[in-house]
């Protein structure tokens, strides 16, 4: 597929990785010569400098050739006008925009094809306060996904020295839990990944895996670990896009601090969030943040625009006892280092929002893509078509399919029933299939496995 992606911040940076192995032809434009230098020394892709919103710079990308237009610069209105342009004087086929400004958004209108013809906006600010939002929900998780419009749920955690199923062979669960239906789709041990068995013994620190309807996720994660209190208490640090829209998603439900350093900014947010007591003050400040009894706070979110000042005010958060701390971290070296340390939860929002761009580029009819273990591994949420004499899933059990090593179907949604992905379980037409990849260079054959023969059409 050729792709031209309009901007080299950690969105366009963090797309172009994810996709440039996957014999795709991309190109990416940006002002920042720097920025596309370093880009070019690390991948096979094309660069340009140049604004994105100039036809001139557009016709020299190629635009006139490629199958898709990822506008992802910091700008909404260079993105906008980038799809106008495509749509009008190259007709490119799908053209999608980063769109930041919530005035935009709550017009949909905006980005019909007669207007700025935007096929697909993605807000990535709005996914990672979702994001974080679920986490907040389910303190124990390291993290929440949902698929089939919130009917199911893959769900990260940690297994504890003392937890319930430490020690146990995953066989025990389905015998312990005749009740309820979950699957563990991945275990990762170390730097390491493990094919869940019914004989895999669960040890200390692994992270596991597993998916459950929705409606199911607190039952089972109460025999994977001891139950921690409901979050009541929230600290957030840093009142920019990211931080206002979760204490408006937070506050008539939980008990909210902002801190914010800027006092205008102090100003703006005390009139908008009506719930939220708001502090003018330093996150970083270790009396400020004793003096408002940081010990009681269940969920304590760093949420500002530098690295350095979210490690720092959640190391202290968490020296001062908060419960969970989470730090959003932009540089993905830097969230290696302190995942999984005092930081209970390093969030990378390029790792987060990236899922919504690869389901579009994916080919197979692929409703949610959502992007694992900092990228490494996929969850993905494929459609099946076809009949069994143009599918190889459809009319098969799943033992039947020749699924690459390492990827494990978890569930499947069949209308409105959740069916957990048994060896014995058979794939039909229609069915949303949740496909778990440990490695991403497995995607390529899970895609034409999913495919439907040309004698089908």
């Amino acid at each position: 597929m050729r792709i031209l992606i309009l901007g080299a911040g950690q969105v366009g940076s963090t797309v172009a990785e994810s996709l440039v192995g996957e014999d795709n032809d991309i190109t990416i434009v940006d002002t920042d010569a720097e920025k596309l230098r370093l880009l070019q020394d690390r991948f096979d892709l094309r660069t340009l400098v140049g604004n994105a919103s100039h036809p001139s710079v557009l016709e020299q990308a190629g635009i006139a050739d490629v199958d898709m237009l990822l506008a992802v610069t910091q700008s909404d209105e260079v993105n906008m006008v980038a799809c106008k342009l495509a749509a009008s004087l190259y007709n490119t086929p799908t053209k999608i925009a980063r769109i930041r400004a919530a005035n935009y958004l709550e017009h949909p209108e905006i980005f019909s094809a007669d207007n700025f013809c935007v096929d697909f906006s993605i807000c990535p600010e709005q996914i990672l306060t979702d994001y974080i939002y679920k986490l907040i929900e389910f303190p124990e998780a390291l993290q929440v996904l949902e698929f089939a419009n919130g009917r199911v749920s893959l769900v990260a955690v940690k297994a504890f020295e003392d937890g319930p199923l430490v020690g146990q062979e995953l066989r025990y669960l389905r015998a312990h839990m005749p009740h309820v239906d979950t699957r563990v789709a991945a275990i990762f041990r170390q730097d390491g990944s493990i094919i869940p068995e019914g004989s895999t013994v669960i040890k200390a620190g692994d992270e596991v895996f597993f998916i459950a309807a929705t409606e199911n996720i607190r039952t089972v994660l109460k025999e994977w670990r001891h139950m921690d209190k409901p979050a009541k208490r929230v600290m957030i640090v840093g009142g920019g896009n990211i931080g206002r829209r979760l204490a408006q998603a937070l506050e008539r439900d939980y008990q909210v601090k902002l801190i914010e350093h800027n006092k205008k900014a102090c100003e703006r947010l005390a009139a908008e969030l009506t719930h939220t007591l708001v502090l003018c003050g330093d996150g970083t400040d270790e009396n400020l943040l004793a003096a408002e009894h940081v010990a009681d706070v269940d969920v304590f979110c760093s949420l500002t625009n530098d690295d350095e000042n979210n490690i720092m005010s959640a190391l202290l958060a968490k020296k001062g006892r908060a419960r969970k701390v989470l730090s959003l971290i932009n540089r993905s070296s830097y969230v290696e280092l302190v995942q999984g340390g005092k930081i209970d939860i390093a969030l990378s929002p390029a790792h987060v929002t990236i899922g919504s761009l690869l389901a579009y580029v994916r080919q197979g009819d692929v409703a949610v893509v959502h992007a694992l273990r900092r990228g490494a591994a996929e969850a993905l949420e494929m459609v099946v078509h076809g009949e069994r004499h143009s599918s190889k899933v459809v009319g098969r059990r799943i033992d039947e399919i020749e699924l690459p090593k390492g990827a494990t179907i978890g569930a499947i949604v069949r209308g409105n029933l959740v069916i957990m992905g048994h060896h014995d379980t058979v794939i039909e037409a229609d069915d949303h299939v949740i496909v778990f990849v440990i490695n991403k260079k497995m995607i390529s054959k899970i895609e034409k496995l999913f495919q439907v023969s040309i004698g089908f059409f």
